[in-house]
């Protein structure tokens, strides 16, 4: 099986890359632009492989695309690449337009081109993952589940840029047959998860003794999922999921942020024991523009029909995820050395960035 990996030295992307690899014994072309948050490091583990290559290149290149998928001749295409931070999207929105909507129009049409000089049996065999978000979805109130026919209803320049991209994905599948499915996923977390982010950046912070800011009251939820689950729940939809349809993958671990931060805090305390509790670093701050108040995934789909089950609850995750952070400071400390573990991109009239 040969794969192409968009993305693949992200957060998500690495993990899936070290399944396909690793677990799956598959051969892998990881193609990624290693803007900001992409990080070679974080594909360590296939490094020297025989059944993994790289290639530095942009999504929105199309002689780069098509070169790439040309020469590899992938039986699958799982498109992970995009700008995802909600904060950058707010105070730079154009990175967002060019690579999750421009990127995924230019890839589209690269996969599209190279099959349909496929025939027979590799023709019909070919399949196109196009990864998303549950942030498409808007803001949940204190009842209900996000499912795949829930309306599009997108807040902030990232998540509206994630809209359109699943939009162009479905289109190309409708117009012009190209065998495309659409995953949407709540928050990940877990290993090699750039420190911006609340679980990386609270479990940093709280090792320096740092404040760890929180918008609002905290109140706002959020439905976790354990990175390696997802990474298994895209090999099993790109493998076994109907064609045109959307697949929404959830770990079916509701969460208040201030919960989140908590939980973090007293893991640490256990294993990192200091004079006092971590919880008295936490600091609330102005809420930023367009919170939505909850996320939460049904993945009743993708269970039933496809038979994928997450192997982690908040609690083991986490737990595991703590201790990657706590015994792989190579990884992490390298990108601390060039950003001072506050949230970038966004700027409230405090003066302070926030978590």
């Amino acid at each position: 099986m040969r794969v192409i990996v968009t993305g693949g030295a992200g957060f998500i992307g690495s993990a899936l890359v070290r399944h396909l690899v690793l677990e799956k014994g598959y051969e892998v072309l990881t193609i990624d632009a290693l803007t900001y948050a992409g990080c070679e490091a974080s594909l360590k583990e296939v490094e020297g492989n025989a059944r993994h290559r790289f290639l530095k290149a942009d999504i929105r290149d199309r002689a780069a695309m098509d070169a790439a998928i040309g020469e590899f001749q992938p039986q699958r295409i799982m498109h992970l690449a995009a700008e995802s931070h909600v904060d950058r999207s707010i105070t730079g929105a154009a990175d967002f337009i060019h690579t999750n909507v421009v990127g995924t129009f230019t890839l589209l049409e690269a996969a599209r081109t190279y099959w349909s000089t496929l025939e027979g049996e590799a023709k019909e065999a070919f399949r196109f993952l196009h990864v998303s978000t549950d942030e498409v979805y808007g803001s949940l109130g204190d009842e209900g589940l996000f499912t795949e026919t829930t309306p599009y209803d997108p807040s902030s320049p990232y998540s509206a840029s994630k809209a359109a991209s699943d939009h162009l994905a479905k289109a190309w599948e409708r117009t012009y047959g190209l065998p495309v499915v659409v995953s949407n996923c709540s928050n990940n977390y877990g290993p090699y998860h750039f420190p911006e982010k609340l679980i990386p950046l609270t479990i940093l912070n709280a090792l320096a003794g740092k404040p760890l800011p929180v918008y609002g009251k905290g109140e706002n939820v959020r439905d976790w999922l354990f990175v390696e689950d997802h990474a298994r729940a895209l090999d099993v939809i790109i493998a076994t999921g109907r064609v045109g349809e959307t697949y929404n993958v959830g770990g079916r671990n509701e969460r208040r942020n201030i919960d989140v931060v908590r939980t973090i805090c007293r893991e640490l305390d256990t294993l990192v024991p200091t004079d006092s509790p971590r919880e008295n670093l936490i600091e609330f701050v102005a809420d930023r523009p367009g919170h939505d108040a909850r996320y939460a995934i049904d993945a009743s789909k993708l269970e039933d029909e496809l038979g994928w089950k997450a192997q982690e609850n908040f609690d083991s995750g986490i737990a595991r995820t703590v201790r990657w952070y706590l015994e792989n400071e190579w990884w992490w400390a390298p990108l601390r050395a060039r950003y001072d573990g506050a949230r970038l991109g966004l700027k409230l009239a405090e003066g302070k960035e926030t978590a």
